[in-house]
């Protein structure tokens, strides 16, 4: 039990976090008041948004417990995306690549989506990217070049690329291929290490 509170410790915590939401001013309750603190920033669609969290007054392993609790509690919301950034891509043919998630359309540098459409007969150059990729086929085939030969990915089926291996993609069937390429860190023209 916390002294003077009449409630458990979580109760009491979660009692002191809505305190402090609601009010900036703790001098009445005999401490000081104290700025706000941001607790987390992150970049949507290339703005900056942030959390403030105002210093909660006590012992520090008080402050330390409500602030914990705090973080645990931030409304987590989806976040839409609205539209992608068409990106231009490699190879012999138009390709078209439409980023939803990555450094272009989002600012995510964890991870990239995008959704793909490769004509018949396209190549891109062979590449040994800093990444992991993973690709899901929704229509036609990709054939997935590598050092031990070659994979033919077709509608329905996914295949993984790992970071440091020699890859190159290739729709060489006549209807071209449709497919979803998930990068892990994103995708970037500087950590592709495209041939040359």
């Amino acid at each position: 039990m916390f002294p003077g509170l009449g409630l458990g410790p979580a109760r009491a915590l979660n009692a002191r976090v809505q305190s402090a939401l609601r009010q900036y001013d703790y001098t009445k309750a005999g401490g000081r008041a104290c700025p706000e603190r941001v607790v987390w920033r992150r970049t949507v669609a290339g703005r900056q948004e942030e959390a403030t969290q105002p210093h909660i007054n006590g012992t520090a392993a008080d402050d330390h417990h409500a602030r914990s609790l705090y973080i645990g509690r931030m409304p987590k919301m989806p976040t839409l995306i609205e539209t992608p950034t068409r990106v231009e891509a490699a190879g012999n043919k138009p390709k078209l690549i439409d980023e939803y998630i990555g450094r272009v359309n989002s600012g995510d540098d964890a991870r990239s989506v995008a959704h793909m459409r490769s004509p018949g007969g396209w190549v891109e150059p062979g590449q040994r990217p800093e990444f992991d990729e993973i690709t899901v086929v929704l229509h036609g085939m990709i054939r997935v070049e590598h050092d031990g030969g070659s994979l033919d990915v077709r509608a329905g089926q996914a295949v993984v690329t790992h970071a440091g291996e020699w890859v190159r993609y290739s729709t060489p069937e006549a209807d071209g291929a449709e497919y979803i390429a998930i990068c892990t860190p994103a995708f970037s023209p500087d950590t592709v290490h495209r041939d040359d």
